[in-house]
């Protein structure tokens, strides 16, 4: 007997990748949570009931929840359990029989957020971007601020707009203040722009004056998915001075549907670059915490490949950026959700944002279809995809994170 189903040894969702997601169907009234196998999604409370292992412990109960949620609550060991039984449900001494006929193909559900998202900060991780951005915005200064690479850089957004691959973005409206302009006005942005980055989803609750240190952050760290910090750039740029980002953050983040875990992801750890100088005691621990990602990422403006964003060349580690999170005793609660920061590599060709890929307008960008592009007109898609290396040459899918640009609604 061999692993089923019957997929391609180098098909993106496999048995080596069971992404988690959350789905609705015609007859259900709440969500219910499921593992996504081939084009397929496994209705995990059903299949739970079928194999017998629905009183199987805190983590059989959890995957009987609409969200993630309880199960990020249980912490690693709970995860470690759910995993190990989904993955066993593909295994060669698996019985088919019992599985298959809670296996539903994707175009007959309908996917939607798997987790409640309690907090949510985004970072500045990429050295390209950022050292791009300066050279955007301080032409005659350094590009990058002296505390750059003594820390990670991040700010607070607000996790109520963090919305599922698929939902439609409103433009926002704002304060904004052109250059030769003495005073702001008020209305849509006109430089709407994505940033293509990774997001990771934390677990094992903390209380406040804990501290997770990059050692121990593996037990925080859940999973990945893929993250669209959508941005309207003129109204970021009048009011980020002094405090940082706001308005131009805050109205719509787009998540991927499909949360791989980390477990899925041993085989695409890669070492970080150098960082120099070393930074402080806390953000290296022993070094066996730290870690970066081999995620290659496609961008696709309405259906354009504009960038190839390679995650791999991240300045700081994911578990650099939770130990940095927390090291002032901030607490974790499951479901936190933080993000890499636009990801972007040293060729023009991966830069993750369209301020970097026009160089702020200066430079459009040339579409398939004639037309050409500085930032997002109203209609436009924007589709982000990755995947990472996984056992045996096999790819390990992210998946996709989807919008579509609407008109601004006027104030009532």
């Amino acid at each position: 007997m061999t692993a089923w189903p019957d997929l391609p040894a180098d098909h993106p969702f496999g048995p080596h990748n069971l992404p988690y997601g959350a789905f609705l169907t015609r007859d259900a009234a709440q969500p219910r949570l499921g593992v996504r196998i081939g084009d397929e999604v496994l209705d995990l409370p059903a299949a739970l009931h079928a194999t017998g292992a629905d009183t199987g412990g805190a983590w059989a109960g959890a995957l009987q929840e609409p969200t993630l949620n309880r199960l990020l609550e249980l912490g690693h060991t709970a995860w470690t359990g759910a995993r190990e039984w989904v993955t066993g449900l593909f295994a060669e001494e698996a019985d088919p029989a019992v599985v298959r006929p809670h296996l539903l193909p994707l175009g007959q559900v309908e996917m939607v957020l798997p987790f409640h998202p309690a907090d949510y900060v985004d970072f500045y991780a990429s050295e390209h971007h950022a050292t791009n951005v300066g050279r955007i915005f301080r032409p005659d200064q350094a590009a990058l601020t002296p505390n750059w690479k003594h820390l990670p850089i991040g700010y607070h957004g607000r996790s109520s707009t963090i919305v599922v691959s698929g939902t439609d973005v409103v433009r926002p409206s704002g304060q904004r203040k052109p250059k030769d302009a003495e005073v702001p006005t008020f209305g849509p942005s006109q430089r709407l722009d994505i940033e293509a980055e990774l997001g990771f989803l934390v677990g094992g609750p903390t209380t406040v004056g804990e501290r997770v240190s990059v050692d121990d952050a593996a037990d925080h760290l859940f999973g990945v998915m893929l993250f669209n910090d959508w941005s309207a750039r003129d109204l970021q740029a009048w009011e980020y001075v002094p405090l940082g980002p706001f308005l131009g953050k805050s109205f719509a983040s787009s998540v991927g549907a499909w949360v791989v875990p980390m477990a899925a992801l041993e085989h695409a750890r890669t070492e970080l670059p150098t960082q120099d100088p070393e930074p402080l005691d806390y953000l290296r621990g022993d070094g066996s915490g730290l870690f970066g990602l081999d995620i290659e990422m496609e961008v696709r403006l309405n259906g354009t490949v504009v960038s190839r964003p390679p995650y791999r060349e991240m300045y700081w580690s994911p578990a650099q950026m939770l130990a940095h999170m927390t090291v002032n005793g901030a607490a974790l609660s499951a479901a936190d959700v933080f993000a890499s920061g636009t990801v972007s590599g040293d060729e023009k060709a991966e830069r993750g944002s369209f301020l970097e890929l026009s160089w702020s307008g200066q430079e459009p960008m040339q579409l398939e279809d004639g037309s050409e592009r500085s930032f997002l007109e109203d209609g436009d898609t924007v589709t982000i995809t990755g995947w990472a290396p996984g056992p045996d040459g096999s790819r390990i899918g992210l998946g996709e994170v989807t919008g579509t640009i609407r008109p601004a609604t006027e104030l009532g």
